[in-house]
């Protein structure tokens, strides 16, 4: 092979060196605030969610948050985009760096274009998180390794390259020690990066808490939501790898963000605005001032596949949508749900009357994660409507175009109906198999289970319906906007055989078989939700 020139080497040296100062300065916002909204990766991740090609964010959203679960990993596609954000600041932050460095320090004065360097990443910082401690995190953290840069590749040479030999370091061991350092700040941002975040670790250090202002003083009748739960407990079946009917803590979450909003309760309003008689805007404490609803309500994911893990329950309290648009006298007939992130989701005004504002879930202060301090359940529909950290209500007389409808998703609508199969336990001579059944404010009638394939059906037995919440009628039928469970247990068989669920929705109507190709079904989430049978194959 031939020697690699010296120009070529102190190139490469540079380059590497960058990179490093780069992953200096993300590792230094992260340990200064933390995995949120004003780590300097964070809006990276969100202008990329906004930029990437519809197909892109389909793919992250839909195929790899799948196989990412099936791993075991949590959000896979969107740990990806913060790798792929990480990687981009990185970059940004240490070619402005190194540009100080080459254009404050001359050979007698290398520390000058340190300072120089670190002003640049430290301002660029805070100009795009609009945060000084995240601002001076980065700066110092990329001033260390720029420091360091100066002792191993010694100070910079007039023209801009670095000198040779000014510290009696090899060129070898120079490009060991910068290769070495660089591996060690990506291994450490990498390992304190991976995964998506809530807020806690150095977060929770500066202050922060999951649920924002940590425990507030809610208007809940504990007793009541501890009776519901206990009820709801009651009412579960228990089979082996079958999830209860309250999810709890193991609630689904998708969103645009890889660093969820922080906000302050103090420091924030629900606006109801638009085509509406009365304009008005609440805080925080006058919307906890206002009468408490307890609702059971089941969101499910526009994305989720035919028996994936993207629909859950639990308990929420709020107050209606119906008393605040009762208020505002709306004059149009949609409705625009707007959050502090910049999200915003239309769908008819309809919709929204029976609807809920969450600040509780499970009987405790809404998490962040869940959108802290409010967030909308439109009930029956697709989650992506289900707006969190909800800071206005904004009515139209026209319809427009929400977020995910530009990327070509049409999940705005009520959800089809799907009964899945998770729960399989094999007895002595039986087997077991159970799943949960869902068709929104339709409500479950009854599920269909097949042992041979489809070609006979048996009808499974369904758990009792959750607990009318608080402020509804049993017969509303809201009350039936929450999954139910089924079972079904048979003579086991001697060979492998394909087990097939159906449900039928309160109104009658069959679940589609969904193969594909009919016209009445299709097993692909996108556009607009998955529909179809789900099958599995079973050892006996």
């Amino acid at each position: 092979m031939f020697p690699r020139s010296p120009r070529r080497a102190r190139r490469a040296a540079t380059v590497l060196f960058a990179f490093a100062a780069g992953f200096a300065g993300v590792l230094g916002s992260y340990l200064a605030v933390g995995l949120r909204p004003t780590f300097v990766a964070s809006p990276v991740s969100s202008a990329l969610v906004r930029v990437m090609p519809d197909a892109v964010v389909r793919f992250a959203i839909v195929t790899l948050t799948d196989f990412g679960r099936s791993l075991g990993i949590d959000h896979l596609g969107a740990t990806a985009n913060l790798l792929l954000a990480v990687l981009l600041a990185a970059a940004a932050l240490g070619g402005l760096g190194v540009a100080g460095l080459l254009l404050g320090g001359r050979r007698s004065r290398p520390l000058a274009g340190v300072v120089v360097g670190s002003l640049l990443v430290a301002v660029s910082a805070l100009l795009v998180t609009g945060s000084a401690a995240s601002a001076v995190g980065a700066g110092a953290a990329a001033g260390a390794l720029l420091v360091t840069g100066v002792a191993l590749l010694g100070s910079t040479a007039e023209g801009g390259t670095p000198a040779a030999s000014a510290t009696g370091v090899s060129d070898g061991r120079r490009r060991t020690l910068g290769a070495l350092a660089t591996a060690f700040v990506g291994t450490v941002a990498g390992v304190s990066l991976f995964g998506r975040g809530d807020g806690a670790g150095a977060g929770a250090a500066a202050g922060g808490s999951e649920s924002g202002d940590g425990n507030d003083a809610l208007p809940i009748d504990t007793g009541t939501t501890s009776r519901l739960l206990d009820e709801a407990e009651s009412r579960a079946f228990d089979v082996g790898g079958l999830e209860g009917l309250v999810s709890g803590d193991d609630f689904y979450t998708v969103d645009i963000n890889n660093a969820d909003p922080d906000v302050a309760a103090a420091d924030w309003s629900l606006s109801v605005t638009g085509a509406v008689a009365n304009a008005y805007e609440l805080s925080y404490d006058d919307l906890l001032d206002r009468e408490t609803v307890h609702e059971f309500v089941t969101l499910r994911c526009v994305s989720d596949r035919l028996n994936g893990r993207k629909m859950d329950t639990d308990l929420w309290s709020g107050v209606s949508a119906e008393a605040l648009l009762d208020e505002a006298d709306p004059q149009g007939e949609y409705v625009v749900l707007r959050a502090a992130d910049g999200y915003y989701e239309e769908f008819p005004l309809s919709a929204f009357e029976g609807g809920l504002l969450a600040f509780a879930k499970g009987g405790e202060t809404l998490p962040r994660k869940h959108g802290y301090p409010l967030r909308a359940l439109v009930l029956g529909h697709w989650g992506e409507v289900n707006v969190k950290w909800l800071t206005e209500i904004e009515i139209h007389e026209e319809p427009v175009t929400g977020f995910w409808e530009k990327k070509g998703w049409h999940g705005t609508g009520p959800v089809e109906t799907v009964a899945k199969l998770h729960g399989v336990e094999r007895g002595e001579g039986t087997m077991t198999v159970a799943g949960h059944a869902y068709a929104g404010t339709r409500g479950i009638e009854r599920v269909e289970v097949s042992t041979d394939g489809g070609d006979s059906w048996s009808e499974a037995t369904l758990s009792e319906r959750l607990p009318a919440g608080t402020g509804r009628s049993p017969e509303a039928k809201h009350a039936a906007d929450a999954w139910r469970q089924w079972r079904y247990e048979y003579e086991k068989p001697d060979d492998t055989h394909e087990v097939v669920v159906r449900a039928v929705d309160g109104e009658g109507d069959r679940q589609p078989k969904g193969d594909g190709e009919a016209p009445d079904g299709d097993r692909k989430p996108f556009p607009s939700g998955a529909t179809g049978w789900v099958s599995k194959t079973l050892e006996p």
